[in-house]
């Protein structure tokens, strides 16, 4: 997105994004790259860590009262940025979102998968701006046709996890494409979900990664095949919601003979 406006001629001094995390990090350190002053704009339950890491890069940060990034949100920001004018990429809207991920994480599946002679059956990935979700449903499709089912993750209604929203706060690509179907996840399973794929494979995934692995091992009570998860986070930043889950679960026990 940045390079794109940087060719357009629209990459002004001054840049402002909504932002739950992980992109407002990364143009935080394309800024300092490029010499921009960069604003990102949180909702409301972004973790401290995040928004410690951000002030810590160089980042002016604005903690919104937004319990999610709805259209709402990224409508104010941009039009604030207008206002003063700074640039927007707007990654809730702006179409090269969508296309680097059909460019690119949706090739790369492709190519993973015919290294290894697969042919998937289930795509597994979470519901954020829907860029890459969106993505790879229309490539993966065009390569695989209907055999392969996208899936999505949502949080469930009375949840809130971090890098993934409700189809009702309307992702753009969501409708463009074909999701074979929608699972709802709650906050508790997502963190037992990051929980039993680190002490299982030594991973530290994120939240909504997590969220992804307990959508995957529900379908699969029922479905047998090809499942590729995508797990688009990790864990480092969301220390407060593992502390969170500790005081109000305990510990849990690890399984098997260790």
């Amino acid at each position: 997105m940045l390079i794109k406006a940087l060719e357009e001629g629209t990459l002004y001094r001054v840049l402002e994004e909504a932002s739950s995390g992980n992109v407002g990090i990364a143009l935080t350190c394309l800024s300092n790259i490029l010499g921009l002053n960069f604003t990102v704009y949180l909702p409301k339950p972004t973790p401290k860590t995040t928004e410690v890491l951000l002030k810590f890069l160089g980042a002016n940060v604005v903690k919104t009262d937004y319990q999610t990034i709805d259209r709402k949100f990224w409508t104010e920001v941009s039009e604030h940025a207008k206002k003063i004018g700074a640039t927007n990429l707007n990654q809730f809207e702006n179409d090269a979102n969508f296309e680097i991920h059909y460019e690119t994480t949706a090739k790369e599946i492709i190519e993973q998968l015919e290294v290894i002679g697969r042919t998937p059956d289930f795509v597994i990935a979470g519901i954020g701006t829907s860029g890459h979700i969106a993505a790879i449903s229309k490539r993966l499709k065009e390569k695989y046709d209907d055999h392969v089912k996208i899936i999505g993750v949502q949080p469930a209604p009375d949840s809130t996890i971090p890098g993934i929203k409700r189809v009702e706060t309307g992702p753009k690509w969501l409708p463009m494409v074909k999701i074979d179907k929608i699972i709802d996840i709650s906050w508790k399973e997502a963190v037992e979900g990051v929980v039993e794929v680190a002490r299982k494979e030594g991973l530290l995934i994120g939240l909504s990664s997590g969220a992804v692995f307990q959508a995957y091992k529900r379908l699969a009570e029922k479905e047998k095949g090809v499942f590729v998860l995508l797990f688009s986070d990790d864990g480092f930043k969301y220390v407060e919601h593992f502390e969170r889950y500790l005081q109000m679960y305990g510990t849990r026990e690890r399984k098997g003979d260790q």
